[in-house]
């Protein structure tokens, strides 16, 4: 088993060196989130696949017992329009070997995770996954669980697991990491400006100004 790094450059994610996996943001768990604004949750997991999608990041999406539970709403699949998430009947997401088998054919020991419930969907496959050398990253504010405690507990036993918590805009920031990478800039602008909330306001202000004194 492989110990995931703490710092040095090594620690950042990269384009290249990560995958995401995007778990059960479907209506019956949205129904059940009290620890978020589901509006909050749902613009925000929108954010982060369309970074993915812009950023070339390969991007695995899971709904568990879809015939009952939901498809994905409609603004997150049409993020990804050719893939048909993986249907599992498994509480653990790693514990079913079609999204075992299909990270593995990535290639990638950095894994970007976020899902619905934090204490459940998201903790169990995040501890199993660390368990097996990968490093695991746990995008907090694209998830949610039933109570705030919920939601608090499961990052907080994660954490001590060994996973990193973050927010789907610094995902987002560390995959530009240079403002002179020019070919990803105007994707990063609309992404900020529609998901990024105040950021994304105070965004389009300054294009504005700009825009004035051209």
């Amino acid at each position: 088993m492989t110990t995931a790094p703490r710092i040095g450059i090594d620690a950042l994610l990269t384009p290249d060196n990560c995958a995401l996996i995007l778990i059960d943001h479907q209506p019956f768990q949205f129904a059940g989130m009290q620890s978020h604004d589901p509006g909050v949750i749902l613009n925000n997991v929108i954010g982060l696949a369309k970074t993915a999608r812009l950023f070339a990041v390969p991007t695995i999406l899971t709904t568990v017992v879809q015939d009952r539970g939901g498809f994905l709403p409609p603004a997150l699949q049409a993020v990804f329009p050719e893939q048909a998430p993986i249907d599992r009947t498994t509480i653990n997401t790693w514990e079913d070997p079609k999204v075992v088998d299909a990270v593995a054919t990535l290639g990638r020991k950095k894994l970007v995770i976020a899902a619905l419930w934090t204490e459940i969907c998201l903790a169990m496959p995040v501890i199993h996954a660390l368990g097996e050398g990968y490093e695991v990253y746990i995008v907090t504010d694209a998830s949610g669980g039933v109570s705030v405690e919920a939601h608090e507990r499961a990052v907080q036993r994660m954490v001590q697991a060994g996973a990193v918590p973050m927010t789907w805009m610094a995902v987002m920031s560390e995959l530009q990491r240079d403002w002179a990478r020019e070919a990803t800039l105007p994707g990063v602008a609309g992404i900020i400006t529609e998901h990024g909330g105040a950021t994304g306001i105070n965004f389009g202000w300054e294009m504005q100004l700009l825009g004035q004194k051209a």
